[in-house]
């Protein structure tokens, strides 16, 4: 068996403390929030903690997800890396939810060994913590004898349309699913329509919906739910959550967030979008920027590009490849309009528009520290994908966003942000090809910025960023709700230390 990789944290009395093992499935959004609980059990719940991933799916590790992992060694959590796995003869256009479950699946006797080379350490095994994709690895909690719960990096409204399609499917025949109804009433009183559904879940028979009610299944086999959260987001689905566990419908879910990484685990101090937005009036930037992964098509990159033109005001706009096999990219081949370098993201955007909003904007290839961005006083917007990292970091620091989700559970995230919370105005699709206009982007700025909704949505921001600092202050309720179930797992990893010990 290939060996596993592993950077031990700093000796010292950490050692014999209680170890909790959490288990991060690949993706950078799904690493930073678990690395950041890996960090706050040691600093603030007297545990041990090592955080394991799995190989790169490409083969080229993320630098960002490494600086991450890098960052934790000074918090003294152990990181520990699982080797790669084949995945040869997976179909080439498998969904990322296969490829995903398929790695995980096939590492799990790396798991079990290093998991066994941690029971045999000094400091006794407390937990085990996978999160959402990662239940393979719950039986390894029952056979070592420790609670295993699941880290939801995601927010409870997604856990509600998850657990809603695995009861429905309660009783079906063997390759028999059902649809979700359509709309899907959620708690809270507003309903999710079926294109606002999570992507995997809109349909039964999509290819990744039977694995995903798998997955969905073994949530019942959890001792309980870490949810990336706090109460004020979601009251109404934490009370709905809450009464399943009392009936024993529902493993019990507590929101224990918000996880919001530290700028440390951005790089260096050094940063162009800082030094630019340090020269802004303060609550003047309007921040435009899709994750990691957030691609758009090359005539909806132009017709963002205009709108945030049009709309006249100072923008800081992290620009990504468009993607080129996409409804609108078939005329612009391989190069760009103005025929520069086909790798640079700003050598697709439209021909002048750097040199007309040269002053009142600014375009980055590819990435930016986003904590520090919207932390920053400039900042007044954030133009978001409504991935939930991005979407806690943004109501962390107070700014409201105009919502334009992509692609998995965004949408939902959107309609929450909007409808729900009252954070975001959101921006509608209008078009049969799927493009957002100019017109309406511009509109939408302009909105957020100026005003009477846009002056509500504000409000309303500053009022949820009060409630995420509260929830980890030192009497928060999120911290006590994380503190609580930390002792459940220290008095069961003492106890069986006193047997041990006795006998």
């Amino acid at each position: 068996m290939a060996s596993v990789t592993t950077s031990a944290a700093a000796a010292g009395p950490h050692l014999d403390r209680p170890h909790v093992v959490l288990v991060a499935s690949p993706g950078a959004g799904h690493l930073m929030p678990m690395a950041e609980l890996a960090r706050r059990l040691v600093a603030h719940h007297a545990l041990a903690a090592t955080l394991v991933t799995f190989a790169d799916l490409s083969g080229d590790p993320d630098a960002h997800s490494a600086a991450v992992l890098s960052s934790l060694r000074a918090a003294n959590v152990s990181t520990a890396t699982l080797p790669a796995v084949p995945l040869d003869d997976l179909p080439a256009d498998a969904c990322i939810e296969t490829v995903l479950l398929e790695v995980i699946g096939r590492s799990i006797p790396h798991l079990r060994a290093l998991l066994h080379d941690v029971g045999n350490t000094a400091a006794p095994l407390a937990a085990l913590v996978p999160d959402l994709f990662a239940t393979a690895a719950l039986p390894l909690a029952s056979e070592l004898g420790v609670p295993g719960y699941i880290f939801f990096p995601s927010n409870l409204s997604v856990l509600s349309v998850m657990r809603s399609a695995v009861e429905l499917n309660d009783g079906a025949g063997a390759g028999e699913y059902h649809d979700l109804p359509d709309p899907l009433p959620l708690p809270g009183g507003v309903s999710l329509r079926r294109e606002d559904v999570p992507s995997g879940l809109r349909y039964s028979k999509e290819p990744a919906y039977a694995q995903l009610i798998q997955v969905g299944r073994r949530y019942r086999t959890a001792a309980g739910f870490l949810v990336n959260t706090f109460y004020e987001m979601d009251p109404a689905t934490v009370e709905e959550f809450k009464k399943a566990a009392q009936q024993g419908r529902f493993p019990p879910a507590y929101p224990v967030g918000p996880f919001v990484r530290s700028s440390s685990d951005e790089g260096g101090v050094s940063s162009p979008c800082i030094e630019w937005l340090d020269r802004q009036p303060t609550g003047s930037v309007v921040y435009v920027s899709f994750g990691s992964a957030g691609t758009l098509s090359v005539e909806q990159t132009a017709e963002l590009a205009a709108g945030l033109e049009d709309s006249g005001h100072r923008f800081l706009w992290i620009v990504r490849m468009p993607s080129l096999d996409g409804e609108h990219s078939d005329d612009m081949g391989r190069k760009s309009r103005g025929g520069g370098d086909e790798n640079d993201p700003l050598a697709w955007l439209p021909e002048g528009f750097l040199e007309r909003t040269r002053g009142r904007g600014l375009a980055v290839a590819s990435w930016a520290p986003q904590v520090r961005v919207l932390s920053h006083p400039a900042t007044a917007a954030f133009v978001s994908h409504c991935g939930w990292n991005s979407t806690l970091e943004s109501v962390s620091s107070g700014v409201p966003m105009v919502a334009w989700p992509l692609y998995a559970e965004q949408r939902m995230n959107a309609m929450v942000l909007s409808e729900n919370l009252g954070v975001a105005l959101r921006l509608r699709v209008l078009t049969d090809d799927g493009l957002v206009g100019r017109e309406q982007i511009a509109a939408a700025v302009r909105e957020l910025m100026e005003g009477e909704d846009g002056r509500a949505v504000r409000r309303r921001t500053g009022d949820l960023q009060q409630a995420a600092d509260l929830a980890w202050a030192r009497d928060g309720s999120s911290r006590r709700t994380l503190e609580e179930v930390v002792g459940r797992w220290t008095a069961g990893a003492l106890g069986k230390v006193s047997v041990v010990s006795s006998s």
